[in-house]
């Protein structure tokens, strides 16, 4: 299969029309038109009906293995690229808000640091495809189980710190007063559906077993500050790492108690570190291996 027909199937899709994929590729309309029944003659089948312009049945199908594949091809192009070229001075990090700790802090360099905060899935795309050096990911998991990540390219993953999580409520809500909480109790409640803000109600369902979990509000973002003042105002309830939730006004954060999760943050990079993504790397690794400090 063509990766060039590929790309332009996948911009015809995304964009339900010839013409608009054609502008984005810099082709023109019948260019895009020959890329389309190339890959169809090739796959026999029909991946877009034309008038609307979308995908059939075999299309979707299509679409579902398109994003790994592409991903892939560009992982390796931006890896030879990497062994091939000289070292870019400063360090890029790609990470998700609740991954971005006091410990990874004051591991990055003082100058030359360019940090995006972005979802889970962009931090996988941004490591893979050369755009960041490291990143950074965060999500639930079992004490010292790694995260279940996609495998979109050759990433090395370390965990690098782990800590408890708490369920975010507002100051005026019933279980407020609680020394814990179970999830199992929470199926029901009222969620902020908040996938690259908090952790991601997909992980809760898998944590307990296919509860409801369902959200009485979607938010689209990466700030903290939005979505607590969403759960402040009775929107709905998140978790979050409990440092992340602590002291946070007009809300309270109650320790998540069963079943036993953490909030696990990985560092995730490509072949071998160098430069200042190196000593960032070293310092991460070192600062995981050392225990905890006691608040007092």
């Amino acid at each position: 299969m063509d990766p060039h027909l590929l790309r332009t199937y996948v911009t015809v899709a995304r964009l339900a029309s010839f013409s608009a994929a054609a502008r984005e590729l810099g082709y023109t309309q019948s260019a895009v038109s020959q890329h389309i029944a190339a890959l169809e003659q090739d796959l026999g089948a029909r991946l877009l009906t034309r008038r609307p312009v979308a995908p059939t049945p075999a299309g979707d199908r299509l679409l579902e293995h398109a994003g790994p594949l592409l991903l892939r091809l560009d992982a390796a192009r931006a890896d030879v690229a990497r062994l091939a070229g000289a070292p870019t001075p400063g360090l890029t990090l790609a990470t998700t808000p609740t991954a971005l700790g006091p410990r990874t802090l004051g591991a990055l360099p003082a100058t030359g640091t360019a940090v995006s905060v972005v979802g889970r899935d962009e931090v996988l795309t941004a490591v893979a495809t050369g755009s960041a050096d490291l990143g950074l990911v965060d999500g639930l998991a079992a004490p010292s189980d790694p995260l279940s990540l996609p495998d979109v390219a050759p990433l090395t993953a370390h965990g690098i710190a782990e800590e408890p999580v708490a369920v975010l409520l507002p100051t005026g809500h019933p279980l407020a007063r609680r020394a814990g909480l179970r999830l199992g109790d929470l199926a029901d409640a009222r969620w902020i559906d908040a996938p690259d803000a908090a952790l991601p109600l997909a992980q809760l369902r898998t944590a307990s077993s296919g509860g409801a979990f369902r959200p009485g509000l979607d938010y689209t973002g990466t700030d903290l500050r939005t979505l607590t003042a969403l759960t402040a105002a009775g929107h709905g309830l998140a978790l979050l790492p409990l440092s992340t939730a602590t002291g946070i006004p007009g809300t309270v954060a109650v320790p998540l108690t069963s079943p036993r999760l953490v909030h696990r943050t990985e560092l995730l990079h490509t072949g071998t570190p160098t430069g200042a993504a190196a000593e960032v790397v070293e310092r991460l690794l070192a600062a995981s291996r050392r225990p905890p400090s006691v608040a007092r």
